[in-house]
């Protein structure tokens, strides 16, 4: 704690001398805390991790700070540094008498316009999600912060826009590789958008072509939350099952010949206010990798969704959605037919299915991967009898769309690639009900109840005898309670 407490201090210092430094620069705090109990019951439908071999702590106590900061120079010119402490009371930071300080770097990026023009450039660590249409929150390739070059030009005011610009999300090497020999070592993506904002309508079509190499460590988590508790890496999102096992083995099934594959996706994101109040969105993604490589190692596919809303209402807001998404065929040795992706935040009404934007965003949901199945929901947002008071109740099912086949199969090279509850197959599914409240105690203070409940019917041909009657067990259920409070400054 020590360490922390000196870093803030020395932030402060440092931010008093640049101030008195130069006059004209002006310091600008805001930031966000949060503090809350989860009560998360039968993880994984079994009360264990991912695999099976550690059993899960039912209550834990979150707190998360992040502040920011914004040296500006003027209106066309500032840095920002924002940082982040996001762990459970009793370890790390919020270890009593000997605390071990987790406190990261979250943004670190300089944003200019360029002058006498409206062409805007940022570059460093800052978040980037791919377009996605506002009623399924985020993108389902990528929505995180990235270490990357971004370009908005606009080419026509208020009406097209050009995004484009260069990311670098690993460098295993650094600045020299392990032997004299250059191995591709590094996970590059470049990225096009073209948003066009008409009168009741909205379309934003974009692009991503990431360049992967074959000795870059992937086995670093694609997920908010830990890989026990239903987060995955890389290897997981992006491989297919015999190259998650074998990429960097020689003659085997999956091994990469090439030093490094091309990733690409295209898709669209789409809304319509043209009918108001009854609003319309959708998008369209399709992505692909190693396509030049062995068949075993290559990774294609689809992913679709469609949802509408009634804004008419003052006491709620009802939506409805669905989505699919393609999944495994028998094979494993032709590859993976579900899309590759690295870092989704996609989810429709906060539901508990998926890990989307919850308030209370750590340890909170089922963590189903959004692709290789399908399904529909329906969501009450903005429920409000009561000033101050809101709620909000979501029903999501899910359906797999994956050959059982090729799930046992993918299990033989790892039990991580896929796992019981968050993979489908074809004759499996499950549902998930949220209900979250948020009251307003000050303008930026609030308390925050978040419910969830999931309910799983799977296959033990797939599973085993030992994770699936673990699950039976407990009634193929999981839930949560989570209380806290939220502020923002």
């Amino acid at each position: 704690m020590r360490r922390l407490l000196s870093l803030i201090l020395a932030s402060a210092m440092a931010i008093c001398l640049c101030t008195n430094a130069k006059a004209e620069t002006i310091v600008k705090a805001r930031g966000d805390m949060r503090v809350y109990g989860t009560y998360f019951a039968n993880h994984n439908f079994t009360g264990w991790n991912s695999t099976g071999t550690k059993t899960e702590d039912q209550f834990e106590i979150w707190q998360r700070f992040r502040p920011r900061f914004d040296f500006e120079a003027n209106k066309n010119l500032y840095f920002r540094l924002g940082l982040k402490v996001d762990t459970i009371w009793g370890y790390d930071t919020y270890t009593a008498a000997n605390p071990t300080a987790a406190l990261m770097v979250e943004l670190a990026y300089l944003q200019f316009k360029y002058p006498d023009t409206d062409i805007q450039v940022a570059a460093g660590l800052q978040f980037l999600s791919l377009p996605q249409s506002k009623l399924f929150n985020s993108s389902v390739v990528w929505s995180n912060p990235l270490a990357a070059v971004v370009v908005n030009a606009p080419l026509i005011p208020e009406t097209l826009t050009v995004q484009f610009g260069f990311g670098r999300l690993l460098d295993t090497n650094r600045s020299f590789d392990n032997s004299t020999t250059q191995v591709g070592d590094e996970l590059d993506a470049y990225f096009l958008t073209l948003p066009v904002t008409l009168d009741g309508f909205k379309a934003t079509p974009w692009a991503m072509v990431a360049v992967a190499g074959r000795n870059a460590n992937y086995a670093l988590k694609n997920s908010n939350d830990f890989p026990d508790l239903g987060g995955t890496n890389f290897t997981n999102t992006l491989f297919s099952a015999a190259s998650y096992a074998n990429m960097t083995a020689s003659s085997k099934l999956g091994s990469w010949k090439n030093s490094q594959n091309p990733y690409y996706w295209f898709g669209g994101a789409f809304e319509v206010s043209a009918l108001d109040p009854v609003r319309f969105y959708a998008d369209v993604v399709y992505g692909a990798g190693a396509m030049g490589d062995a068949k075993a190692a290559r990774r294609h596919g689809w992913m679709v969704d469609a949802g509408a809303e009634y804004t008419g209402f003052t006491v709620f807001t009802p939506q409805l959605f669905a989505w699919w998404a393609s999944g495994e065929d028998k094979s494993t040795g032709n590859g993976s037919e579900r899309l590759p992706y690295l870092r989704s935040q996609w989810g429709a009404g906060n539901s508990f299915l998926f890990e989307s934007d919850q308030a209370l965003g750590r340890n909170y949901c089922a963590y189903a991967r959004p692709v290789g199945n399908y399904g529909i929901g329906l969501s009450l947002a903005n429920i409000s009898f009561v000033e101050k008071l809101t709620n909000q109740l979501t029903f999501a099912y899910a359906h797999g769309n994956n050959a059982a086949r090729a799930l046992r199969t993918a299990r033989t090279y790892s039990a991580s690639y896929m796992t019981m509850g968050h993979d489908l197959g074809e004759n499996e599914s499950m549902f998930g009900i949220n209900l979250d409240t948020k009251y307003m105690i000050y303008e930026n203070l609030a308390a925050i109840v978040e419910t969830g409940w999931a309910h799983g019917q799977f296959q033990e041909s797939i599973w085993g005898h030992r994770l699936y009657h673990q699950a039976e067990s407990n009634g193929n259920n999981e839930w949560k309670v989570a209380f806290g409070f939220t502020y923002k400054w």
